[in-house]
């Protein structure tokens, strides 16, 4: 184990919890949960997510990082108003169903086998795309602590390449505590968190509002992101196998919380680039890492929420972006890299970028689907089918 592994575990939970946890409150107050059932639902999600991703990356040898639906706690956030918890838990178990049957059917992995290699690295730079951004955005917020960063990315980069991440993430908790940045929230305990067991009923409205939807924007946003983000670190993912897992973990933590468990994309990207480590055979360790700080910050449910809201936002935003600069390099590199693929991964690049979304689906889909259709019309194969049919 090495210390980038460790290093990049922990930004890859950081940015997990962080870009996540304001809405997974809304979606938990939205359905009327008690203080006992929010602490139940955090750790269902961090045990889930932990227990789930060391499975899969210690067993496979790759960093797959699983985790919640962030675009499924939004959904709720819309569709959960009014709905029994006891409801909702029911749509729950339908979702994991959906997606247990997915994974053991292998549909959906012949899917991302067609997904050509140009346009998965288009799809996933463009992703990470407004991390980078997020940097120089965060300038208006905070400019000194970004300047403070991005000064020891530099330096580190030149003359202490391998702990580069590691002293941009010091240097910004140094400056924070100095000039006295971090916010000041209530105050929390640290006390493990207990289960709490809601017994689920199946309302056919519920099933087709939360639980259908949850399903396909799970699929759409997150699912199809995270294999696309794998493939382009150059791994070939157990996709239906991790499927099937996630959907399990969700048949079986639904009842405490669990909403649904997938494919990570942003965080797996993390933990899948050479920041993490310089050989991709030993990387899975960095998934590894992060797999043990979710379990970990699972246990103490709501109340570790309040250590990632200290934070300034532009520290958070900043470490992801310098953080994944190399990976959103790389992968603009091998999107643009072959003249015949240029405008098709262009195509598929900027829808990606301007997250469009129709029909409840988001940008990353679109962008496979015009990326793909974009490959096909400009193929010579095509044009020369073309001209013989006219």
């Amino acid at each position: 184990m090495k210390l980038s592994h460790l290093v990049s575990g922990f930004i890859a939970v950081l940015v997990g919890y962080t870009g996540s946890v304001a809405i997974i409150f809304q979606a938990i107050d939205t359905l009327g949960a008690t203080q006992a059932q929010a602490n139940s639902w955090m750790l269902a999600l961090g045990l889930g997510t932990g227990l789930s991703g060391l499975l899969l990356s210690l067993y496979y040898r790759m960093p797959i990082l699983t985790a919640w639906s962030t675009p499924g706690a939004a959904l709720l956030v819309i569709s959960a108003d009014g709905v029994p918890m006891s409801e909702a838990i029911g749509a729950f178990l339908f979702c994991g169903a959906l997606l247990t049957v997915t994974g053991l059917t292998g549909w959906f992995e012949k899917l991302a086998r067609l997904i050509p290699d140009a346009i998965a690295s288009a799809v996933l730079a463009g992703i990470l795309f407004r991390f980078g951004l997020g940097v120089f955005s965060s300038m208006e917020e905070d400019f000194l602590l970004v300047a403070v960063m991005c000064v020891t990315y530099l330096a580190g980069k030149r003359w202490f390449a391998r702990y580069a991440i590691l002293s941009l993430l010091a240097s910004g908790i140094l400056y924070c505590w100095i000039t006295g940045t971090f916010q000041t929230v209530a105050a929390f305990s640290f006390s493990v968190a207990q289960p709490e067991f809601i017994v689920p009923e199946f309302s056919l409205i519920a099933l087709i509002s939360i639980g259908l939807p949850l399903y396909v924007v799970t699929m759409t946003s997150q699912n199809m992101p995270g294999v696309v983000a794998l493939k382009s670190a150059g791994y070939k993912p157990p996709v239906s196998a991790s499927m099937t897992v996630t959907g399990l973990a969700t048949l079986l933590l639904a009842p405490f919380g669990g909403f649904t468990f997938n494919f990570a994309a942003i965080t797996a990207a993390i933990c899948a680039g050479p920041e993490a480590d310089e050989n991709p055979k030993t990387r899975y360790k960095a998934a590894v890492v992060a797999g043990m700080f979710y379990c970990g910050f699972g246990l103490l449910g709501a109340a570790v929420i309040g250590l990632f809201l200290l934070a300034p936002k532009a520290l958070v935003i900043t470490v992801a972006g310098l953080a994944l600069l190399n990976t959103i390099g790389t992968s603009l590199n091998a999107a643009l890299l072959r003249s015949d693929d240029r405008e098709a991964a262009l195509v598929t690049f900027m829808t990606t970028v301007s997250a469009v979304s129709f029909l409840g689906i988001g940008a990353p889909v679109w962008a496979l689907l015009f990326g793909t259709a974009t490959s096909f019309a400009l193929s010579r194969s095509a044009n020369s089918s073309f001209k013989r049919a006219s």
